[in-house]
């Protein structure tokens, strides 16, 4: 077995730390850390890269600090990838990641990105887990090298509603496929979610007050035991979630990016019309439309439209729209708008989209990202269009995992 001696540099994005070979390639390798030698083992060779794994540490980060959980690491869960160092420097890795996103694939000064804002207790955040079946029917979450199911005792990210929900539940059938657990620490709200291959309702017994929701093999939410979705509380306002709708998992750090939002979009005086595109059950407009007189929220999932109708109904200035953001941008009749906001999903903007944003040129935007490489991108082109990037500002919605929040703020030039 061939074997190399590597120190590493920095924390790149996807988590992995950065090496190089005698040869100049590069060598990303998981659970080290920026400063630290290992004995390395390659997995995936190219010509300008590799990825490796540790056969040996050979020194330590002063930054390295034992995992919290013992389902941490390589052979086990994949739910975190950091739990081996400090929370300040888990910060400060996330904060350069983006900068060197924005400035090698965005092409703009790396300056503008803000450092990153954490949690006060970086534990006991994730309101919505995703918890699949190991082999001997146990719940868990796949593992980080993506060879099956690790199953678990507890977990240190689930919420304490969420970690309630998973230590009281028993539930077995053959054709269970997926279950997940959404509860708010706020509202006190909890809901089981089950996946299975067959449409065929199971039998279930409740003993703890929770709705429980089956999703049918074609998306749909069927309700078997209490309400169809939950409520939770943000910025001051409660806000119904139902079974099939996005929300952000951090609670705590969803009020904090309600408020940058708005930060972000001042002055909001004399702005009529703000549109929130991918705009989900509202959070983001919503929490705009006391300020502004009108509010248009697009969203192509009609389960968290409905909710949005809900949850901007006593304002009066909230309209929300069943549709596709590339169609919706495409074919845009109203005034332009003042301000847009973006929420796109990881992959960002599609392209179609992007371009009639571009075409549409609201004087300002407000585009949040959980996946700094394709907001990047998307800022490139923006920026080609005449916009330029003001702001960046990193949240730390997933601690200790290496995914970040971004909240980037562009104005026509």
């Amino acid at each position: 077995m061939t074997t190399y001696d590597i120190t590493f540099e920095r924390m790149v994005h996807g988590g992995e730390a950065l090496g190089r070979l005698d040869d100049g390639r590069v060598v990303f390798v998981p659970y080290v850390l920026p400063g630290e030698r290992a004995i390395v083992r390659l997995t995936e060779t190219h010509k300008r890269w590799a990825r490796g794994v540790v056969v040996e540490r050979l020194t330590n980060a002063p930054e390295r600090v034992e995992p919290r959980c013992p389902h941490f690491g390589p052979s086990a869960c994949g739910g975190c990838h950091w739990q081996h160092a400090n929370y300040a420097a888990q910060l400060a890795y996330k904060t350069d990641i983006v900068r060197d996103q924005i400035a090698r694939i965005g092409k703009q000064n790396p300056e503008v990105v803000r450092p990153c804002i954490g949690m006060e207790t970086p534990w006991h955040y994730r309101n919505h887990v995703q918890l699949h079946i190991s082999e001997d029917g146990r719940l868990g979450y796949i593992r980080a090298d993506q060879n099956g199911v690790e199953p678990i005792d507890a977990c240190l990210i689930m919420n304490h509603r969420v970690a309630e929900l998973f230590e009281q539940l028993e539930i077995s059938f053959p054709s269970l496929q997926r279950v997940a657990l959404r509860g708010s620490d706020r509202t006190g709200d909890g809901m089981v979610i089950l996946e299975t291959l067959e449409d065929e309702p199971p039998e279930i017994e409740v003993d703890l007050p929770v709705s429980v929701v089956m999703v049918l093999s074609d998306g749909t939410p069927v309700t078997l035991v209490g309400s169809p979705y939950l409520e939770e509380e943000v910025a001051g306002r409660r806000w119904r979630i139902s079974a099939n709708s996005f929300f952000q998992t951090n609670t705590e750090m969803a009020e904090k990016l309600v408020y940058l939002v708005r930060e972000f979009a001042q002055p909001l005086l004399g702005i009529e019309t703000v549109v929130d595109v991918y705009g989900g059950v509202g959070l983001l407009g919503i929490s705009l439309a006391p300020e502004v007189q009108h509010v248009i929220i697009v969203e192509s999932n009609p389960d968290a439209i409905h909710d949005a109708h809900h949850n901007g109904a006593d304002l009066g200035n909230v309209s929300p729209f069943v549709e596709d953001a590339a169609v919706a941008l495409s074919n845009w009749e109203a005034p332009r708008p003042h301000l847009v906001i973006v929420d796109p999903p990881r992959a960002g903007i599609e392209r179609e989209a992007l371009e009639a944003l571009a075409r549409l040129r609201p004087p300002r935007l407000i585009y949040v990202s959980c996946d700094p490489a394709t907001l990047a991108r998307d800022i490139r082109f923006l920026c080609e269009q005449g916009y330029h990037l003001d702001v960046v500002q990193p949240l730390d919605m997933f601690p200790h995992t290496y995914h970040v929040e971004n909240v980037a703020r562009l104005s026509l030039e």
